[in-house]
């Protein structure tokens, strides 16, 4: 039987990339996002690219009692993959202060929080041995970029601790890091905005050039893979060389 996998964000943007690159394997696919049409788009276009079945779950994941109904509805056959793709780049309401701790609640909530919560909820759900979590973080959670850096580095501090508590039960936690992806749309209404983004972004790679939301999905399916069983706790980069790794 094909594996269990499940994709958070995986309407859109790199989840999505995620779920149609392992298409490849025809998972059953469980697609949970807000937006209870667009996740219905992406579930027929993944059916068109090979998935055995896809189910959809619209959930607001910032919400304990969502992440708990979400839980039970997946409860069934062990879950073999788990993506944690929600997140974004939100802006804080008001002034001053109150707009400061607007903003960094807003990125805690819907960077750290959606993992964690959905991480927790889903964990009795896992496959023991061989289960796989990979959460998307950024590279901006490695060199620094105000709140929402600050809540991706987070991901990967709480990444660490959840790679060392299930490495018993052999279940591999890590994080892959993606560096500017212009395709997606975490940056296309940056990129509307102000175009002169584009550019600016790709003057730091030493590669010369962005990258594509496929490159990331295949390092996701690498570490969800069946030969990445011993590891575990590790960020991988996918940046192009702008951040190097140590």
């Amino acid at each position: 039987m094909s594996r269990r996998i499940v994709v958070t964000g995986g309407g859109t943007g790199l989840g999505y990339a995620c779920a149609e690159r392992l298409c490849a394997e025809s998972p059953r696919l469980h697609l949970v996002a807000r937006r209870e049409n667009v996740l219905a788009d992406a579930a027929a276009r993944l059916r068109a690219a090979g998935a055995a079945e896809v189910t959809t779950h619209p959930c607001d994941l910032t919400d304990a009692d969502e992440v708990t109904d979400l839980a039970r509805d997946l409860a069934g056959d062990p879950i073999e993959g788990l993506v944690l793709a929600a997140g974004g780049n939100g802006s804080g309401a008001g002034e001053g202060l109150h707009k400061v701790a607007s903003e960094w609640r807003t990125n805690l909530e819907g960077n750290l929080m959606t993992t964690i919560l959905t991480a927790e909820g889903l964990l009795s759900l896992m496959a023991r041995p061989e289960g796989r979590i990979v959460a998307i973080s950024s590279i901006a959670g490695i060199r620094g970029s105000g709140s929402y850096g600050g809540a991706k580095a987070a991901v990967h501090g709480w990444m660490w601790w959840m790679a060392g508590r299930l490495a018993k039960d052999g279940i591999t936690v890590n994080c892959v890091a993606p560096g500017f992806v212009p395709e997606t749309d975490f940056w296309q209404p940056r990129i509307a905005k102000d175009p002169a983004i584009f550019d600016d972004r790709v003057s730091q790679i030493p590669m010369g050039r962005p990258g594509r939301a496929a490159e990331v999905a295949e390092a996701v399916a690498y570490l969800l893979g069946p030969n990445a069983g011993w590891t575990t706790g590790q960020i991988l980069g996918v940046n192009g060389g702008t951040v190097l790794g140590r």
